[in-house]
C-alpha cells in the first residue's frame, strides 16, 4: 500500500464522521453537477472518499462508480451504499491513474477536492482526454492556493501545510491559481463550459471532451 493510501486509511473514520464545513458551497456544487447529469448516465467519481457525494448523486443517474486510493474509505462507502439500499452505486479501490481507464465507459467523470492532492495532474488529464468519448463531461472542484483573489487566507493555508505534512496531518498539496488550472484543462483538449468559485478558494469547472 502506498504512503498516500496509508494516510487516508488512517483518517478515514474521522473523515466519515466529520460534518461538511461549508454546507452552502457543497449544496451549490451538487446542484450544478446534477444539472449536467441524466437518468441514464454512467458516472465515475475519482477520489470519492467515503462515498457521500456519489450516494447523493446516485438517484439522478443510471450508474455511478466511486473510486479511491484508500481501501478503508471504500469499505465505508460500500457499507453506506448497503445501509441506504443503493442499487446503482458501487465503490472500488483505484488510484486516480487507474480510474482514468474507467472513463472509457463514462458519460461524466467527477473529481471534487482531489486534484490539488496529485503530483501528476497533467498526465491524468491526458489520460482522461484519451479515454473519454467525445461529448463526455469532466466536472471538478479544486482548491487553488496560489489564486491572488483569495487574499491573505491563501498565505495562512500555504504556511500551515508544510508543518502539517511534517507531523503526518496533511498529504502532498499542489498550489494552483484559477488561470493555471483552467489552462491545463484546455491545453489537454477540453472545452470549458462553466466555471465558478464557491467558496472563493475553490474553482468549480465543467469541461467537455
Amino acid at each position: 500500500m502506498t504512503q498516500t493510501a496509508k494516510f487516508w486509511d488512517k483518517h478515514a473514520e474521522k473523515y466519515a464522521a466529520s460534518p461538511i464545513k461549508d454546507q452552502k458551497s457543497y449544496e451549490y456544487t451538487l446542484e450544478r453537477t446534477r444539472s449536467y447529469l441524466g437518468p441514464d448516465d454512467k458516472v465515475v467519481e475519482i477520489g470519492c472518499g467515503t462515498g457521500a457525494t456519489a450516494l447523493l448523486l446516485a438517484p439522478g443517474v443510471g450508474q455511478i462508480t466511486g473510486t479511491d486510493i484508500s481501501p478503508k474509505m471504500i469499505e465505508i462507502a460500500n457499507q453506506r451504499a448497503r445501509d441506504g439500499g443503493n442499487t446503482n452505486a458501487s465503490f472500488e479501490v483505484r488510484t486516480a491513474a487507474q480510474a482514468m481507464e474507467d472513463a472509457r465507459k463514462a458519460d461524466a467523470v467527477l473529481g471534487f477536492n482531489l486534484f490539488h492532492l496529485t503530483d501528476d495532474f497533467e498526465a491524468l488529464l491526458a489520460s482522461l482526454h484519451q479515454n473519454l468519448a467525445p461529448g463526455a463531461l469532466f466536472i471538478s472542484k479544486t482548491p487553488c492556493l496560489s489564486e491572488p483573489s483569495i487574499g491573505f487566507k491563501r498565505f495562512i493555508f500555504r504556511g500551515l501545510i508544510p508543518l502539517m505534512r511534517l507531523v503526518g496531518l496533511a498529504p502532498y498539496v499542489r498550489r494552483f491559481s484559477f488561470g493555471e488550472l483552467e489552462g491545463l484543462i484546455t491545453d489537454a483538449g477540453f472545452e470549458i463550459i462553466e466555471t465558478s468559485s464557491f467558496p472563493a478558494m475553490s474553482r468549480y469547472i465543467v469541461a467537455r471532451r
